[in-house]
């Protein structure tokens, strides 16, 4: 069993904007596998699921996206999974270009707060993780305003192609292994 995190913030206020790109990514997945992402539990939205016959758990907290360890702390205990073998969490990086893919088998948070939530929630720094490229803040803007805001119709094509790609790598990931999946999509450039 996989589970299979998207990070975000909850309500409607937030959907499309760059932090939010975790929670797109998970309902994309429930969209192309049939997994609606409704039902209540652990302080979060959470469908089950089967991806090419595995079984899944996807994930949307909804504690906001600094408290994310909170409900993934829950979830976790709750599923008894090996964070290290069995969890998949999807955010956004503003240090990739938008649509851009990175994966990760452990690492710092790298000032992302809702990482930052659930290193010291799970305490291990050890989990997989796809990084979901938003773009840089411009120059003579605050990082919240750029997070919280929504991409530009210029970048939509880019971000439909980095949500299909993270897609794609959380099958790679589930079938092939992460290591395999790491191979097939760091350092590819649109």
């Amino acid at each position: 069993m996989y589970i299979i995190v998207g990070l975000g913030n909850p309500t409607s206020k937030y959907d499309g904007t760059r932090h939010n790109i975790g929670f797109k990514v998970i309902d994309e997945i429930g969209e192309k596998y049939n997994i609606s992402i409704d039902t209540k539990k652990h302080k979060a939205l959470i469908g089950k699921g089967v991806i090419e016959g595995e079984k899944v758990v996807l994930v949307k907290p909804q504690t906001y996206m600094n408290l994310s360890g909170e409900s993934l702390r829950e979830v976790v205990d709750f599923y008894k999974i090996d964070e290290e073998e069995q969890l998949i969490v999807i955010y956004d990086d503003i240090s990739l270009d938008v649509g851009q893919l990175r994966l990760r088998k452990k690492g710092s948070a790298g000032g992302h707060n809702g990482i930052k939530s659930i290193v010291q929630h799970l305490g291990t720094q050890v989990f997989p993780r796809i990084k979901v490229g938003v773009g840089d803040k411009p120059a003579h803007m605050d990082l919240a305003d750029h997070v919280l805001g929504h991409f530009s119709k210029d970048e939509q094509p880019q971000v439909e192609e980095g949500c299909k790609n993270s897609v794609e790598a959380v099958v790679d990931i589930l079938k092939e292994g992460m290591d395999y999946a790491m191979n097939q999509w760091n350092g590819k450039k649109k």
